[in-house]
């Protein structure tokens, strides 16, 4: 998985520069709610209520993440700021109960206005793929989903897990990809930086299909060599003009946030995609074990300060508001 707890960057007192530079509408297309007591809409998330395991989580140690987590909360980590609409990304609830995830985030939406739109979970690599993905049409307001492919635990053993039942070069892929192009819905994709290229070569295979890059690409090893291979990887998907990049999570495991460390990614990422196939991911609550809400957008709005203005409101508004389909365009800017 990849979640709120103390937040080791801040500003405590925002100054008119900083202000000026924030935008005038967010749509933040990532981020988890997840109920966990008990109760009538309480759901089963593994990994926050009995398998505790930070070895193999994203950040590291996570236990301030295992309570609940849900509208109000997210609100009150935007601490004001303009977000006008929100997409969740699935929260690795038990996977018989995906589907539920789905209808209780209708139902929360329905009630509080967020999520806007769903990435559910579903087995792409499933027989009865189609038929899973049409329930979760049916259930909400589903506009992709996120299935990891099976990847390797560093850079150099991925030749390993190459072949292997659930990597990318599993044949299944062909009909779930092709599934999801069918329904116009989105493959959100999280793989490490290391299987960027070959997650290329597959999407290449599925004509029509749309793909976000989850969380930059994850480009956790931060030597010359480890960012050569990232930036030859992003520049692969890049080169498919049906691929998108979600400003998504630079944290790094067991290190704080620093703008030194994640801001010149950031610029170089959106340098390789342009800024029209970029969009701003908060990944709250998990992205709060490092940073502050407000904090993460201020410093990614400085770290899209060079970009014209039109280019900025595409990365933070416009471009999520058309490929996640959350409605006509003037209602965002009305």
């Amino acid at each position: 998985m990849d979640t709120a707890g103390a937040a080791t960057l801040r500003e405590p007192h925002a100054d008119a520069a900083v202000i000026a530079r924030r935008p005038a509408a967010i749509v933040d297309t990532h981020h988890h709610l997840w109920p966990l007591t008990p109760g009538p809409d309480a759901g089963h998330y593994p990994w926050l209520q009995e398998a505790y395991a930070p070895a193999h989580f994203i950040l590291g140690e996570y236990a301030p993440l295992c309570r609940d987590y849900l509208p109000a909360d997210l609100r009150r980590d935007f601490a004001g700021l303009p977000v006008v609409a929100t997409v969740h990304c699935e929260a690795e609830r038990s996977r018989a109960q995906a589907l539920e995830e789905t209808r209780w985030l209708q139902a929360v939406a329905a009630a509080d206005g967020l999520p806007t739109a769903v990435i559910a979970w579903v087995d792409l690599l499933a027989d009865d793929v189609g038929v899973a993905l049409d329930r979760q049409l049916a259930a909400g307001a589903v506009r992709g989903v996120r299935f990891k492919p099976v990847v390797a635990a560093d850079a150099t053993s991925a030749a390993v897990v190459a072949g292997q039942p659930g990597s990318l070069q599993d044949p299944r892929w062909a009909r779930g990809l092709n599934a999801l192009a069918e329904r116009g819905l989105l493959w959100e994709l999280r793989v490490p930086f290391w299987h960027l290229r070959e997650a290329a070569e597959l999407v290449a295979r599925i004509p029509g299909l749309q793909v976000v890059v989850q969380h930059l690409g994850l480009p956790w090893d931060r030597s010359a060599h480890g960012l050569d291979q990232w930036r030859e990887g992003l520049r692969a998907l890049a080169a498919l003009l049906h691929v998108h990049l979600k400003l998504s999570e630079f944290g790094l495991r067991d290190q704080p946030w620093r703008r030194e460390d994640n801001l010149p990614l950031l610029r170089e990422a959106v340098d390789i995609f342009g800024a029209r196939r970029c969009v701003f991911g908060s990944n709250f609550p998990v992205a709060g074990l490092r940073i502050g809400y407000v904090d993460l957008v201020d410093a990614v709005a400085s770290g899209l300060e060079h970009l014209p203005a039109e280019d900025r409101q595409a990365i933070w508004h416009d471009n999520a508001w058309s490929l996640y389909r959350l409605g006509p365009l003037e209602r965002a800017n009305a």
